[in-house]
């Protein structure tokens, strides 16, 4: 409602927004990551949360064919939170690109003139005219809560909606992560964009990525609550070290198909670039952790460049992650954890289900010891940082005799928040690790507590309709 506030005041006539025509709001949440981070774009299955904090956007249609851009956050960060360009300015994906990238203080518009870009290209008939658009955010930036995607998903409802564009659901997240991909040149998977679309307060929402494949979203048993905790270290999902990982998982499969004669050849019916194959479709998720460890495993090199692997295997497979020399990639582990995360993550899932009808004390240990695998496996693939190692430490330390059953780094991992999964009675607990933590002078934490609506369950609110 103060948005809401916030922008009623900004009506008027002469006014940022013009009391002539209708405003349409959206509200879109971070997400936290519980289990099947980072393997997303390998097609695993992931187990998503929303959070209280998200992005607002508020959008109006113009009679020009001028964007105008008022990002309060960003101002408040000390960027460039206003911007004023013509839609004859972005006549191709490249001019988009290029002009987020003319200074670090605009680079946040890559995340909305992307999606501008894209439903103009998209419904040309219907996305005929200038926009303006407002927004305000508290997801904290660059902590693994995807607050990209937030933006993203908030902006590109609210200006659908103002162009008449129906867009919801799947065809909303998949769009988003073109504008990720293609524009923010972020090598993102789908979970982020489909969690904050389509996610459900006190609810967790498994989703198969392959591309995107929702399943019917799990209520966690009334004992159990998730936290997260922010480090304070920053993570990125351009960064070097996820970057690496994904590629090294590419590298391996592309190793396997080889050592198959299996054919990786390009998937012409995605709008988001892939390759595929007649036996696993393109996703190392669709080998079975019994078969990876008996037959690929002891093939697959610890590591290798970039050179030795062109000169071997020819072509890499991922568009998102072009090969670099100066990087060695670690190609067993990451192969090794796109397969084995996604047995993990099934595990975890079942188990969930289970335990929402029948709660035991058995299930809660077991989806913590998952949760405690999948945070050290991120450390073999080359994610982890000291922070979220502490942090995880601390609360294994604690233990299920106080009411802590498990903790992980989450998303793309060297950096960025871990989620906690306790006894809803452990919130003294939570807390008084957050302290300890925050007193070890090694980040700025940032408490994630309780969950809240995706955009679609928020809908969208009309001002002057």
């Amino acid at each position: 409602m103060a948005f809401v506030e916030t922008v009623k005041s900004l009506i008027s006539d002469g006014g940022f927004f013009l009391p002539s025509s209708p405003v349409y709001i959206t509200r879109s949440p971070g997400r936290l990551d519980l289990m099947g981070g980072n393997d997303d774009y390998t097609g695993g299955l992931v187990f998503e949360s929303t959070i209280r904090e998200a992005t607002h956007a508020a959008a109006q249609c113009r009679k020009d064919q001028t964007i105008v851009l008022r990002n309060q956050t960003a101002t408040d960060a000390g960027w460039q939170g206003n911007i004023t360009i013509g839609y004859a300015d972005l006549p191709d994906e490249e001019s988009v690109r290029n002009f987020a990238n003319s200074s670090p203080s605009i680079r946040w518009t890559a995340y909305v003139l992307g999606t501008l870009y894209y439903l103009r290209t998209k419904f040309p008939a219907q996305a005929t005219f200038g926009i303006q658009v407002y927004m305000e955010s508290n997801v904290p930036l660059n902590r693994g809560v995807s607050s990209s995607a937030a933006i993203e998903v908030s902006v590109m409802k609210a200006a659908a909606a103002a162009y008449k564009i129906e867009l919801a659901g799947i065809e909303l997240a998949l769009a988003c992560q073109w504008v990720e991909n293609v524009i923010a040149e972020s090598a993102c998977g789908i979970m982020d964009q489909i969690a904050v679309v389509a996610g459900k307060k006190g609810f967790i929402l498994p989703l198969v990525c392959q591309p995107c494949l929702p399943e019917p979203l799990i209520q966690l048993p009334d004992e159990l609550q998730i936290w997260g905790i922010d480090s304070g270290v920053s993570h990125q999902v351009s960064g070097i070290e996820y970057e690496a990982a994904r590629a090294a998982a590419f590298m391996g499969y592309k190793i396997i198909c080889d050592w198959e004669q299996i054919d990786s050849i390009a998937d012409d019916r995605s709008e988001i670039q892939r390759y595929t194959d007649n036996r696993w479709n393109g996703y190392l998720a669709n080998l079975s952790a019994s078969l990876y460890h008996e037959k690929y495993d002891p093939i697959l090199p610890l590591k290798m460049t970039s050179r030795e692997f062109s000169a071997r295997y020819g072509t890499h497979i991922d568009p998102y992650t072009p090969l670099k020399e100066e990087v060695i990639y670690s190609i067993r582990a990451n192969t090794r954890y796109a397969v084995e995360e996604n047995y993990r993550v099934q595990l975890f899932s079942e188990l969930s289900r289970g335990a929402s009808l029948a709660p035991t004390q058995r299930a809660f240990k077991l989806m913590g010891e998952l949760m405690y695998q999948s945070h050290y496996a991120y450390t073999e693939c080359g994610l982890g940082a000291k922070a979220t190692d502490f942090i995880v430490d601390l609360f294994r330390k604690e233990g299920v005799a106080n009411g802590i059953y498990g903790a992980k780094i989450t998303g793309g991992g060297a950096g960025g928040t871990v989620a906690i999964l306790a006894q809803k009675s452990a919130s003294e607990v939570v807390h008084r690790i957050f302290d300890q933590y925050a007193q070890s002078g090694m980040g700025n934490p940032y408490l994630f507590e309780g969950s809240s609506d995706g955009a679609d369950a928020f809908g969208i609110v009309i001002i002057n309709g």
